[in-house]
């Protein structure tokens, strides 16, 4: 194991003097050979498990890539309650042998003064940098060694603070406003294929917008990513990983993903960390371009996903890394041995107040990249440093990333960073930026490491192409969620996250939470803080509805929510403008009009208010259907795609101060279209002799009423129910070749006929049968089968009784006639033994009959009036028709 120290503290207490002899000192290890020049950059992470009753560990991790000498992560480790007070501290170094360390912190579920922590929401947080042996020798000498360890730890190069929750026991659940998720992406990309849904219906959530889940960072062998799963641990050399762009795209959207941005070292093109003299400048600038192609490409061929191809630019040591997009050139600074310049336009080098003012006149945007509190974004000798153009083209920042050199492609990683404190200082420099998350991935596992996503909303109907998907950037409809199946909305009168409006009077906000996996909220945090104070970002409330009234000036609030299983979701903030004065307590006045020209029904709103109108919306069946911001305020709806039956809008007006009203409902029928398709229908046959059973299916765009069953051109029988069955009696049939053909009919009267389908019968014609002892009562009576016209039996004493069973159908007609010796009486009897019939002469010839009113038994009876005889036998003659 690495050399390491550990201290633990009870917070608010410190040792006194500790003996020299228990810090750290130099070790001898030798100095790595550097393959990033210019690009050593610290990874940090600590593990914290959120769900427990008490006791349970936190995993600190390192990776070190670029390190040009033995080095030494200094770290504090807090815990921390609700609040932010400090409960209990841990403090060390931690050799990074091969560029990375590790280190376990045992927890026993108590605080500093040994207190068990009582049931309820606390935090983790992380402090660690990097020093040099060397610097740790000299630095740590001198006074109290905790006072000597913190002011060591404030000076490190590289300083992380992370920050992450943990509940101790069971946590109640938070309330949060009703909210139907909006539709997503990937409900979106399931439109036909062949062609992209560039008109997709409107949202049928409370908002008219689509999610589109993604990854905004992430580089390939264009620079020092593409490594194969495998053998990837760290950053590859340039341009040496197995896989490139094209690779990225199709593994993101086999993924699942919505969209992948491949961000590339600006200053990798020449194939080197540092710069190449013999670097050819064609093959760079053809490079950047074939990638952007790479990109065009395949959005074209995958509806439904969005390849994005861009520059990570600048490097870490004593700069920051931002991606930039939209840019079709290449920027830089470099220059090969002939003076050529290995980038289409000059950028220098950590001049970042240079670099916005291009971009906004280049027309592209930005994201911060996992950013540091200090040391990075250099702007007048100002860490994170604001420029107006910097606020306007910098529409991004990451809070919370998985590890960039993480090889897991089941969602699972657990090493994550966050940077939530460089996003809270962009804020307050003045910055309008959203919070992403992302997983600058360097291993071929684009997007898949975590469920992490930065999540972009896009107007429903709109295309999902570069232009608008930049355009949501530019407008700052962005969330970030660690949970790829949740969704966070921040609304406040009546805005939208990312806006910035005036407001007089009260703001009252509205956190909007929806998960399709079941989980819930347990906590939720309103932060506000000051554009341009370049002060401290402060928690406003920790309720899903907070209402406040500004001071007069400006001002920002965002969201954080954290599910049960302590995952997270940051919204973009609002920006508010706030005005003195009065309150604008007067809301907008509005009605609704309507006007149809054939299936389309154009819906008109006039709003009026005291102040102004700042948006109308419209309303169908209850559901959000799309939402104006200025007049006309007209809306048309295609009724083709709307049900049958009667529908109704209404059309809501909100003021700056979030003041609204609605119109009253204008109702309209949607008629259902004439039909005229007829069925589609298919015969089977069962069985080829006896009672053959006639099968149908039938299908209809509206829906099948009626099946006939045709047998050798005459109907044969029907169904009005499914199954489409018909029961056949094939001994009517002669024995041979016969042919079936269905008709179906819909309500319409429209009917679909299906092909002849071939069946042969095959009877044993039985026209004879004797009677069989012993058959004296109903139950025990001899069965007749079907073509049996004679039955023969006798009387063997005055006493005897001779039953036989006929079945019959609905409407058949049983006859029966009788010869024979003496005095014999022929009867006709149900199951019960009621008599149908009766014939009674003075001989033995007889005759009966009966006519069926529903399927039923019949059954023969034959007694013995007087005489018997064992050898003269009766006949029996039968008929069914």
């Amino acid at each position: 194991m690495p050399p390491q120290r550990l201290f633990s503290l009870p917070a608010g207490r410190f040792l006194r003097a500790l003996p020299v002899a228990l810090l750290p000192v130099a070790l001898a290890m030798a100095a790595p050979v550097n393959p990033l020049p210019d690009h050593t950059e610290l990874e940090a992470h600590v593990v914290v498990p959120y769900a427990g009753s008490g006791a349970r560990s936190f995993d600190i991790q390192w990776q070190y890539p670029g390190a040009k000498t033995a080095s030494l992560a200094i770290w504090k480790l807090e815990l921390l309650s609700d609040s932010g007070q400090v409960l209990r501290q841990w403090r060390g170094t931690q050799a990074l042998s091969q560029i990375a360390g590790r280190k376990t912190v045992a927890w026993d579920g108590r605080d500093g003064r040994g207190q068990t922590l009582p049931r309820g929401h606390y935090q983790v947080r992380l402090k660690t940098g990097v020093v040099s042996e060397a610097q740790w020798a000299v630095q740590s000498a001198g006074t109290a060694a905790i006072s000597r360890f913190d002011q060591v730890l404030a000076k490190a190069d590289d300083l992380h603070e992370h920050v992450w929750p943990m509940a101790v026991g069971a946590v109640s659940k938070v309330a949060t406003p009703a909210f139907q998720a909006m539709p997503t992406g990937r409900q979106g990309a399931s439109a036909p294929s062949g062609r992209m849904s560039a008109l997709m219906a409107p949202a049928t959530g409370n908002l008219p917008y689509t999610v589109y889940y993604g990854n905004l960072h992430s580089q390939t062998n264009d620079s020092d990513g593409g490594g194969a799963i495998g053998s990837c641990t760290s950053s590859q050399s340039p341009q040496t990983g197995a896989y490139g762009p094209s690779a990225a795209f199709a593994y993101a959207k086999q993924g699942g993903l919505d969209f992948l941005l491949t961000s590339e070292h600006n200053h990798m093109y020449d194939a080197s960390s540092g710069t190449n003299a013999s670097a050819s400048r064609s093959t760079a600038l053809a490079r950047y371009q074939s990638g952007l192609q790479a990109a065009q490409q395949y959005s074209a061929s995958q509806p439904g996903f969005l390849a994005l191809y861009g520059m990570e630019w600048g490097v870490i040591s004593n700069g920051g890394h931002l991606n930039i997009l939209g840019s079709n050139e290449l920027w830089g600074w470099e220059s090969n041995g002939q003076n050529e310049l290995l980038a289409d336009r000059l950028t220098a080098k950590n001049d970042y107040a240079a670099l916005y003012t291009t971009m906004k006149a280049q027309g592209a945007v930005g994201q911060f990249n996992h950013p540091d509190t200090s040391g990075q974004f250099i702007v007048n000798g100002q860490a994170l440093g604001y420029t107006a153009d910097g606020e306007e083209v910098m529409v991004l920042s990451e809070v919370m990333n998985t590890s960039a050199f993480s090889s897991n492609t089941t969602e699972t990683e657990t090493s994550m960073s966050r940077f939530e404190a460089a996003f809270n200082i962009l804020l307050e420099r003045g910055f309008r930026v959203a919070p992403s998350t992302n997983q600058d991935n360097h291993c071929a596992n684009w997007g898949l490491s975590s469920t992490n996503r930065t999540a972009v909303l896009l107007p429903s109907g709109a295309a999902y192409n570069a232009a608008n998907f930049l355009s949501a950037l530019k407008a700052r409809r962005v969330f970030a969620t660690m949970d790829k199946n949740s969704q966070a909305v921040l609304q406040a009168n009546g805005h939208l996250m990312g806006e910035r409006f005036a407001n007089t009077g009260a703001l009252s906000m509205s956190v909007l939470f929806a998960n399709s996996a079941g989980r819930s909220v347990s906590k939720v945090e309103v932060f506000e803080g000051v554009p341009g104070r370049n002060g401290t970002v402060t928690l406003l409330g920790t309720s899903a509805q907070q209402t406040v009234t500004p001071a007069t000036g400006r001002h920002f609030y965002y969201a954080r929510v954290t599910q049960d299983d302590g995952k997270q979701l940051w919204t973009a903030p609002v920006w508010v403008d706030q005005q003195a004065g009065q309150a604008d307590t007067t809301p907008p006045q509005v009605a609704l009009g309507s006007s149809t020209s054939g299936s389309l029904v154009t819906f008109t709103a006039t709003a009026s208010d005291n102040v102004g109108v700042a948006r109308v919306e419209f309303w169908l069946d209850g559901v959000q259907y799309s939402s104006l911001t200025a007049a006309p305020y007209s809306q048309g709806v295609d009724t083709g795609t709307l049900t049958a039956g009667s529908h109704s809008m209404v059309a809501k007006a909100f003021d700056a101060a979030g003041n609204q009203a609605s119109s009253s409902p204008v109702s309209f029928t949607v008629a259902a279209p004439a039909d005229t398709q007829a069925p589609v229908a298919s015969g089977t046959v069962s069985g080829t002799s006896g009672t053959v059973t006639l099968s149908a299916t039938a299908t209809d765009n509206v829906g099948v009423t009626k099946v006939e069953f045709w047998v050798d051109g005459a109907l044969s029988g029907s169904a009005t129910a499914s199954p489409w069955q018909w029961a056949l009696d094939s001994t009517k049939l002669t024995n041979g070749s016969h042919s079936l053909v269905v008709k179906a009919f819909d309500a319409a009267g429209n009917v679909g006929t299906s092909g002849a389908v071939g069946f042969t019968v095959s009877n044993t014609t039985t026209v004879f049968m004797s009677e069989k002892e012993s058959n004296g009562t109903v139950a025990s009576a001899n069965g007749v089968s079907a073509g049996i016209t004679k039955i023969t039996g006798t009387m063997g004493s005055r006493t005897d009784k001779d039953f036989f069973a006929v079945p019959l159908k609905a409407g058949q007609t049983l006859s029966v006639s009788m010869t024979g010796p003496n005095d014999y009486d022929l009867y006709l009897v149900n199951a019960s033994g009621t008599q149908l019939a009766a014939s009674e002469n003075s001989n033995s010839t007889e005759s009966v009959s009966y006519k069926a009113a529903s399927a039923t038994t019949v059954y023969i009876k034959v007694i013995s009036y007087s005489g018997s005889s064992t050898t003269q036998v009766y006949t029996l003659t039968l008929s069914v028709k």
